[in-house]
């Protein structure tokens, strides 16, 4: 995938005023417009001004495409970091007068599933009006879905300066992570949103949840995953060990004869709910290291102990 290089696109520099961009927008639009123009790609160039525009002309938008950076140069392979929408707030404003199904994968990567494009329409007019509902992600320890949790949390939302270029502000908000949260959940914070008018109450802030990635844990809805190593002696001859749980080690059974990949389930281990989750733990077989004479006079014997073909059945 491509970086587009937008600034470029509407031939204006990366601290180009909103008036700018505006008239750039315009004068480009009546040249490259395909029932006008005789540029014969001009069909395209219209596309590439109209999804330019799209993101320059809106704060939120360009602010956040502005965090990417001026390193990137157009026509360079480009995936988009991971989470790097972490922590904006958007209001939803959603898509104005251009068409989003004919913009480029590069648009689509960055604001198609982030929340930038969630909803239509903006912000109501009048001397009372309701203020915009916000949302954005946050991140939190798998810990704090267990347990619940107060955690601090730093927002950047972008505001429009009196020379048409956005700013980040910084606000902090002190959230209480409800036990049993899941990710891709919401957390609501009434109030907290964007300002009414006159009279009008403020907009709700919505905070989407995601997980740090985990050394040991998996997740997939209230389930957790966890890979268990085990010594060949256990899984052989079955034995009694000590699991690990985010909540807590706990005494698991290794039925005799298990293999690696062997699924053990722990009903209700899981993340805590009305009906919770489970814990499976995945046997890992691990062998120890012939790295000294007497672990490979072990091997030697055991070698002698027993037939054991591993590839016996592939007719090798």
């Amino acid at each position: 995938m491509e970086f587009k290089d937008y600034y470029k696109v509407l031939g204006v520099k990366r601290d180009a005023t909103l008036d700018d961009i505006k008239r750039a927008y315009r004068r480009m639009a009546r040249k490259y417009h395909p029932d006008v123009s005789d540029e014969p790609d001009a069909e395209e160039r219209f596309k590439a001004i109209n999804e330019a525009h799209e993101v320059l002309k809106d704060p939120e938008k360009r602010a956040a495409y502005d965090q990417l950076g001026a390193n990137w140069k157009a026509g360079q392979d480009f995936q988009p970091p991971p989470d790097w929408e972490q922590g904006f707030e958007f209001n939803g404003g959603g898509f104005t007068n251009a068409d989003a199904d004919n913009f480029s994968d590069f648009f689509e990567s960055l604001f198609g599933q982030s929340g930038f494009s969630r909803g239509f329409g903006g912000r109501r007019r009048g001397f009372h009006a309701h203020g915009n509902d916000i949302h954005a992600k946050i991140t939190i320890d798998l810990q704090d879905a267990f347990n619940g949790a107060s955690r601090n949390v730093t927002l950047k939302h972008p505001e429009v300066g009196v020379d048409g270029r956005s700013y980040f502000k910084e606000r902090s908000l002190n959230v209480k992570i409800p036990k049993g949260v899941r990710e891709g959940q919401s957390i609501r914070l009434a109030g907290q949103g964007e300002p009414g008018v006159g009279d009008g109450k403020a907009g709700d802030l919505y905070l989407e949840v995601q997980f740090k990635p985990h050394p040991y844990y998996r997740v997939d809805g209230k389930d957790i995953y966890v890979d268990l190593p085990v010594a060949p002696w256990e899984a052989a001859l079955g034995a009694t060990v000590n699991a690990p749980t985010p909540i807590g080690s706990v005494n698991l059974k290794i039925p005799p004869g298990s293999d690696t990949g062997k699924k053990l389930r722990l009903k209700g281990r899981g993340i805590p709910a009305k009906t919770p989750g489970d814990l499976y733990v995945i046997v890992k077989v691990v062998l120890p290291k012939a790295d000294s004479e007497k672990t490979k006079q072990a091997y030697e014997a055991f070698q002698k102990a027993c037939y054991f073909d591993p590839r016996e059945h592939m007719g090798v």
